[in-house]
């Protein structure tokens, strides 16, 4: 397998230039981590192959950078051995919900890279999903404490297939329903971190609305920082504030909420972002994200591939002047 998002529909060629997290991304890294090359029409018509060996700063760029450069026809991928999972989903009512993030915290710190952890936040209460995929006989050692983290807890462990852990949130991300995003990245969940989402989820214009939150670390840290432009290796934790609704005339109430809850969250994060989960785009998202040094070097590769900025419906690098 190749490390990949959170849903099964999600399109390989967006997830994998803006970076790629997910399940399997502690254990085996980032999508791009895993990328050996990638076939690219330019702006001026040319095919390119960027690899480690073939046009390096290119291939550097377009691990990270989106769309920035280029057509993107052909991935090749290295693959990864995935054996058994074992998958812990639980929910704890909201009333509830401080006390399990309090205990969340404390057992998810200092966990092997075999297990990744990812929690959702709404209005109707808290989400919690451990996965495994380790040594069998320490599943129950490492997964139970989550389904005890407070009174309330409702749910089960399960042996299940990677693919159907994969799109167990198809449905409720279906195509044609209406989102927004914002996201961050978080070095640890602080006594803040607990008070803002428990002050945002409460006023959430839909059911459906969330604060999702991804554990990082493991293997995508063993990569460093500068090696690809992608930026947050020493991130702990991502979080999404995610306004999900089904009719227009919702759209100014769960935007609203949704850029409401992401300044508020963004305060309390680390430095640069993750591109793919930006709802609102242009050069000062990419700028926030890459930071100065990473936004110029992939301005000076912007300018060599697309000096007249043809691939700029994205979060955009503008070429240099």
């Amino acid at each position: 397998m190749v490390p990949a998002g959170v849903i099964s529909h999600t399109g390989v060629a967006g997830l994998t230039l803006g970076g790629g997290m997910g399940w399997a991304s502690r254990r085996y890294g980032l999508t791009i981590d895993s990328l050996l090359g990638a076939e690219i029409v330019t702006a001026a018509g040319d095919v390119v192959w960027a690899s480690a060996t073939s046009e390096p700063e290119l291939f550097w760029g377009i691990r990270g950078g989106g769309g920035n450069f280029g057509v993107v026809t052909r991935f090749k991928f290295g693959m990864h051995p995935l054996g058994s999972i074992v998958v812990g989903q639980w929910s704890y009512p909201a009333a509830n919900m401080r006390q399990a993030l309090l205990a969340l915290r404390d057992r998810a710190h200092g966990q092997p890279r075999d297990f990744t952890l990812n929690f959702t936040a709404t209005a109707t209460g808290l989400s919690v999903t451990a996965v495994w995929s380790g040594d069998a006989a320490l599943t129950h050692a490492v997964l139970s404490p989550f389904g005890a983290l407070t009174d309330g807890g409702i749910g089960s462990v399960d042996k299940l297939p990677y693919l159907s852990l994969q799109s167990r949130n198809d449905e409720h991300f279906a195509w044609s329903r209406r989102y927004y995003c914002k996201g961050g990245f978080w070095s640890e969940i602080t006594d803040e971190v607990i008070d803002a989402i428990m002050l945002a989820i409460a006023d959430a214009p839909t059911p459906d609305s969330e604060i999702n939150v991804l554990q990082l670390g493991g293997a995508v840290s063993d990569v460093p920082d500068e090696a690809t432009a992608y930026t947050g290796r020493g991130a702990s934790y991502y979080w999404i504030a995610e306004p999900v609704w089904d009719v227009a005339a919702d759209d100014d109430r769960c935007i609203a909420w949704g850029r409401i809850t992401g300044k508020s969250l963004s305060k309390l994060s680390m430095a640069g972002n993750y591109v793919n989960e930006q709802a609102d785009a242009g050069t000062v998202v990419a700028l926030d994200a890459y930071g100065p040094e990473k936004y110029q070097r992939l301005a000076s590769l912007k300018t060599r591939f697309d000096p007249h900025n043809m691939f700029r419906l994205n979060q955009n690098i503008a070429p240099l002047a």
